[in-house]
């Protein structure tokens, strides 16, 4: 652990996070409650995190001018989506405190490293191979069969960069649609839910896990999400379990998110990583004694960690832009039911598919808190 690394950083230490999105905006909230001065590496002024900073540094990710003034306003640095340039956070390291680490982002920013990384570790996933040749993608399509998914290696996500090869597709035209850059090919697997574990990692190597949430995609965009999980003690113990280890062997330090495949059976297969706050975590805001992004600024500041312990049952549902195709909703109908909690992002756009927001509720029952979660967003589009 080197000096810069040992600190600990009391408010009213100024901290930043490199990424501007909500996850950013919601990072900047956490942190200005415990009274730091919070600042965003972002591309422009108004954008969700850009909004709610104290300060503003404007310019690209891997800009060296724009580092070094981070740098210059920032004593510790964070980041709120896992493709940011490594070389970068290198740099940055070399003077500001930066967690997660550059190593842990490489590891998780591209999908052959990352189901690597999960092979090598023994964590339990999905049959892979890679393919960046032809003869790559031969091997998968004999080896894994079909139905297969190709994914590219680096940039997906919520559904993006990736394929379904059916057992009448050619794997060759696949490929191609995917402008044959190189990919992880996936073995099918007949799930019966998917969950996400988000675990809290602080720079002494302790770390906490929240329950397991149980969530619902649509359109490969996550769409709802619950906590606790509907899936058993054991499964539940489990996915915790593996999402520390996932985390240990990381040596990640800050927030970090495990999605899972749960089989009919109750196996738990890792299907991706994500070294940040995640959209399943947001019911911790008021679900948990501890929200996921309070953790963020704790593990940050090399703080000790708080309580993972939900508060009581909660549902998270996320709101997209297409909500917004006849007319701005009706935000009165959805909070007339008084535990709803709405969060919006500021967003300037409304586009379908885009993350413009989300509701919450708590309830004595996830299924009851997830009811009137689904209830309160039907309600914001009728007239």
């Amino acid at each position: 652990m080197t000096a810069v690394d040992d600190q600990i950083l009391y408010p009213p230490a100024s901290i930043a996070v490199v990424g501007s999105g909500q996850l950013g905006r919601m990072f900047i909230q956490a942190a200005q409650s415990m009274g730091y001065q919070a600042g965003v590496l972002s591309a422009t002024a108004e954008t969700p995190a850009a909004q709610v900073a104290d300060w503003s540094v404007l310019g690209p990710p891997d800009h060296l001018p724009a580092l070094r003034a981070l740098a210059e306003r920032a004593q510790a640095v964070t980041v709120e989506f896992e493709n940011v340039s490594a070389p970068a956070l290198r740099w940055l390291a070399k003077r500001r405190i930066v967690r997660p680490g550059w190593r842990t982002l490489w590891v998780s920013q591209n999908r052959i490293r990352e189901k690597s990384f999960l092979t090598r570790h023994g964590i339990p996933h999905a049959p892979w191979r890679p393919v960046r040749t032809p003869e790559e993608l031969a091997t998968a399509d004999r080896e894994l069969g079909r139905p297969m998914i190709l994914k590219t290696a680096d940039s997906g996500y919520d559904g993006k960069g990736q394929v379904l090869v059916g057992p009448g597709d050619d794997p060759e035209d696949a490929w191609s649609s995917l402008g044959r850059a190189s990919c992880v090919a996936e073995g099918w697997v007949e799930f019966a839910a998917e969950a996400s574990v988000v675990v809290a990692r602080g720079r002494d190597g302790q770390a906490a896990a929240f329950p397991i949430a149980l969530n619902h995609h649509e359109r490969h965009i996550l769409a709802t999400s619950v906590a606790p999980a509907p899936v058993g003690p054991i499964v539940a113990q489990e996915a915790r379990d593996v999402a520390l280890a996932v985390a240990q062997a990381l040596d990640a330090v800050g927030v970090l998110c495990v999605e899972f495949f749960v089989t009919a059976d109750g196996r738990l297969l890792v299907n991706e990583i994500a070294p940040r706050p995640h959209n399943s975590g947001h019911l911790t805001i008021e679900g948990a004694y501890t929200s996921q992004f309070e953790q963020q600024v704790r593990a940050l500041c090399g703080l000790p960690l708080g309580s993972c312990d939900l508060v009581t049952p909660a549902a998270m549902v996320n709101l997209l832009g297409d909500l917004w195709a006849g007319g701005e909703p009706r935000w009165d109908n959805a909070l007339r039911d008084p535990g709803v909690k709405l969060h919006l992002y500021g967003k300037r756009t409304a586009k379908p598919g885009r993350k413009m927001g989300h509701i919450t509720v708590l309830d004595s029952t996830a299924e009851g808190a997830l009811a009137r979660a689904l209830a309160a967003k039907q309600a914001l589009t009728e007239r």
